[in-house]
């Protein structure tokens, strides 16, 4: 995974860039969802928890209505654009999630008369960690701090983040990952109802219980806007459309679901009534101080990814029975499927026979190198200096 740059060599190096010290800066985190997958734009129920590694965005206001865009890790990408001109679909790569971040506040009469933007990043990209919420509300939360504007609620940020991702961008994402950036606190995950859009802040400290939460990054790469995800999505409003509902989440018992003759969109929706269900189990275990109770949710989570949702890969497969076979009490893939990474949830003293098992797997399966990080529930953005 990407080494962590600190505020520090940020501002540094903004400074150089620009000719200036940034007016703010603001970190973001990545996400990891314990549990709840392809439920969130269902209007189901999702359980993610903030992480260390982020996103850090720097920004200057300017009155020249020019946006500058710039990354540390893509010095070669930088980019200049007129603030006021910036349209949905005018804009591909990283930057078009910093533009649609700017474009997004100005549609909520947020003023920006222009910025110099910065991004520092320590999170894989593609990896089902959130890397594209996290910068998206990064430079959404630096461009609000740059123009004197912090007056917008946290949940209103999310809100317009997954505009920007949606509609900007062009990527049809829920609010969960967004939701996790913003209103997660440490030592615990976050439960979203994405129909109400209610949240509860359910207790999660695993070194309390004597586990660790492992993210087994397999090194395959996704890309969440190649069509495979809005296809999953087509297929859970199709599904809920045969059964006569609104969405999925109206659908509650399995046995409603006679009217879908397709086999697909049956195995599509099953999959969202039954994560509803362990996401619904898997807090009340927590809220009960029962975390080592959740493991065997984590792998019946993976299993219907994997074959009711199929948007699992075989590196995820071969990771997940890796894991449990040296000793974790439950593992799943984590994020949008087809790439990524894997959680497992163990006791701490087996964390290195698991990395081993794994890896050894993985370099036999396909000569592959994964890493891996041991996470913690962390804070939502915050200012980073």
């Amino acid at each position: 995974m990407a080494q962590r740059a600190g505020p520090g060599s940020l501002l540094t190096w903004f400074t150089d860039r620009y000719g200036a010290p940034p007016d703010a800066v603001w970190r973001a985190p990545g996400r990891v969802n314990l549990i709840g997958e392809h439920t969130d734009y269902n209007d189901g129920l999702v359980l993610p928890f903030a992480i260390g590694r982020g996103v850090t965005s720097a920004a200057v206001a300017r009155t020249d209505g020019v946006l500058e865009m710039s990354s540390r890790q893509m010095p070669g990408q930088a980019t200049a654009v007129d603030i006021g001109a910036l349209e949905p679909g005018a804009m591909t790569g990283w930057a078009a999630y910093a533009a649609g971040a700017a474009w997004a506040l100005m549609t909520a009469e947020v003023k920006l008369t222009g910025a110099s933007i910065g991004v520092d990043s320590d999170l894989p990209i593609g990896a089902g960690l959130s890397s594209s919420a996290a910068l998206t509300c990064a430079v959404m939360t630096s461009l609000l701090a740059a123009s004197g504007q912090e007056g917008l609620a946290r949940a209103e940020i999310a809100a317009l983040a997954q505009r920007a991702e949606a509609e900007f961008v062009g990527m049809p994402c829920g609010i969960m990952d967004q939701s996790a950036a913003m209103l997660c606190e440490a030592g615990t995950a976050l439960l979203l109802d994405c129909r109400s859009g209610e949240t509860a802040l359910v207790p999660l400290d695993p070194t309390q219980a004597g586990l660790q939460i492992l993210v087994i990054d397999t090194g395959v790469r996704h890309a969440l806007a190649d069509g495979r995800y809005a296809e999953r999505r087509q297929q859970c409003a199709d599904a809920a459309a045969q059964a006569g509902v609104a969405t999925l989440r109206e659908v509650t018992d399995l046995h409603d679901l006679t009217a879908l003759s397709d086999p697909v969109l049956l195995r599509r929706a099953m999959h969202v009534i039954t994560e509803n269900r362990r996401v619904e189990q898997a807090v009340t275990l927590l809220r009960a101080g029962r975390l080592a109770d959740c493991g065997e949710l984590l792998t019946s989570s993976h299993v219907s990814l994997r074959d009711n949702f199929e948007v699992s890969w075989p590196e995820a497969d071969i990771a997940v029975n890796g894991a449990v076979g040296a000793g974790a009490l439950g593992a799943r893939m984590t994020g949008g499927g087809f790439g990524g990474c894997v959680i497992a949830l163990a006791p701490e003293a087996r964390i290195e026979a698991i990395s081993g098992a794994v890896a050894t797997a993985l370099a036999e399966h396909s000569g592959g190198q994964p890493t891996f990080l041991v996470v913690s529930p962390a804070a939502g953005a915050a200012p980073a200096r």
